[in-house]
């Protein structure tokens, strides 16, 4: 799914570009269309000559604090622009809540871990700031030796283009670009 997805983009990139530098003035006149299909490429959008025009654009449009421009045509549509700063590795889930201090957000392990000895029994807390490092600490026996294990917890990382929008392409599937 994802590969013809890919293939579509780069198709519609090619064909576009070929079509934007032939000297005739584009048909597809929304800029908010050009924008989608030059954040769609896996090459990066300024990859092509005639999307680095309207990417150009875009950022300062942005920078403005303009919204995010949209496009919809037959058999493409996109999204709002939405924001998602933060994401768990790999084999964590990002849990978010309302705490002490306002809004926060962890990443928590998707299977149970071996973790201190003396987080088992008692409600251990972290030196950041009294968080939990683990949840659910509890003894299991493996191979004759008893673990303590648990549900770790990490700080989230931060995305350095935290800013998206679902693009999809009628035929090809759903795509999200971040910007």
């Amino acid at each position: 799914m994802k590969r013809l997805f890919f293939r579509t983009v780069t198709a519609a990139l090619c064909f576009g570009s070929v079509y934007l530098t032939s000297g005739q003035s584009a048909r597809a006149d929304e800029w908010g269309c050009q924008v989608i299909l030059c954040l769609s490429n896996p090459g990066g959008p300024t990859q092509f000559a005639a999307c680095r025009p309207p990417i150009h654009k875009l950022w300062k449009w942005l920078a403005k604090g303009r919204s995010f421009p949209t496009c919809s045509g037959v058999g493409f549509q996109s999204s709002r622009p939405q924001y998602d700063p933060f994401y768990c590795g790999e084999g964590y889930r990002l849990i978010a809540g309302q705490g002490q201090f306002g809004r926060h957000a962890t990443c928590v392990s998707v299977s149970r871990q071996v973790v201190d000895d003396r987080q088992c029994g008692r409600d251990h807390t972290s030196e950041r700031g009294g968080y939990p490092s683990s949840f659910s600490a509890r003894w299991k026996w493996k191979d004759g030796h008893q673990y303590c294990t648990a549900y770790s917890t990490s700080s989230p990382l931060i995305r350095e283009k935290p800013r998206y929008i679902e693009v999809i392409i009628e035929g090809a599937g759903k795509q999200r670009v971040w910007f």
